[in-house]
């Protein structure tokens, strides 16, 4: 017999009795009726303390058969657990995925979040030019219109993990032998503190957007999975343009950070 079987109807009722703090009760409606791929999903996350960090959950079909439900709608229960970072696939399995990364919005690196974590970054160069600063980033930026400018791209990677993609532009003016004594592995913060140039301040916007089928597959992932972008404009001390950074972080394995006081 399945355990926990669901009926065939799409939604499920649910009463308001239900005990506080049971797994489906923050998702349900004050009508009392959920879709029943929510009652899955929630029956799967239920296993997921059980089978710890990197275990391997049931089949579909092993799902199906103990929730008495299709396997479509275990499909639909899997695919948002997946979305949301708490399962990952690997190979032909689906394991239970870590913690999120927790990214700190500040001045710091990207190398100094991920070794605060106990992790190992890393960058992949995917390209470094220079070409004549455009309008747009002109009028972003405050560098002048025409001035060659890099382009900085990098692949992400924590303890090997490909985690996101990062565009960063500068004058070539603040540093003329970026494309001979800069190492693309490392950090371009630390780099650039070590030519004596110093952040000052920054500003900083984040959105929720889909990857485009590029960077997708930079970044190795589907197209159709959630990213945080985050677009930020810094200056050196002095209030100088410094660089404008593009970075694109995967959402199942991201989290931002940041430290309020009244």
């Amino acid at each position: 017999m399945p355990a926990h079987p669901v009926c065939d109807d799409p939604c499920v009722d649910y009463p308001n009795e239900q005990a506080p703090g049971a797994p489906v009760r923050s998702g349900i409606p004050e009508h009392g009726r959920i879709p029943k791929y929510y009652v899955v999903k929630a029956r799967i996350a239920g296993l997921l303390e059980e089978l710890g960090e990197d275990g391997v959950i049931p089949t579909e079909r092993d799902l199906a058969e103990r929730y008495d439900v299709a396997r479509e709608t275990v499909r639909q229960a899997v695919r948002e657990l997946v979305l949301e970072g708490r399962l990952r696939r690997r190979g032909r399995g689906t394991i239970v995925a870590g913690p999120k990364l927790a990214q700190p919005l500040s001045l710091a690196s990207y190398t100094e979040g991920v070794r605060r974590q106990g992790l190992t970054p890393g960058r992949t160069l995917v390209t470094l030019d220079r070409f004549p600063c455009p309008e747009p980033l002109a009028a972003e930026t405050g560098l002048t219109r025409g001035e060659p400018v890099w382009h900085l791209e990098r692949v992400l990677l924590a303890d090997d993990e490909r985690v996101g993609l990062e565009s960063t532009y500068v004058s070539v003016a603040r540093v003329p032998r970026l494309d001979g004594d800069f190492d693309p592995d490392s950090s371009f913060y630390a780099y650039l503190k070590a030519q004596g140039i110093c952040f000052g301040d920054a500003d900083e916007r984040i959105e929720t957007v889909l990857a485009t089928p590029r960077e997708a597959l930079l970044i190795g992932t589907p197209p159709a999975l959630p990213m945080l972008l985050i677009h930020r404009v810094s200056r050196d001390t002095e209030g100088r343009p410094l660089e404008r950074v593009r970075s694109l972080y995967r959402g199942d394995r991201f989290s931002f950070t940041t430290h309020l006081e009244g």
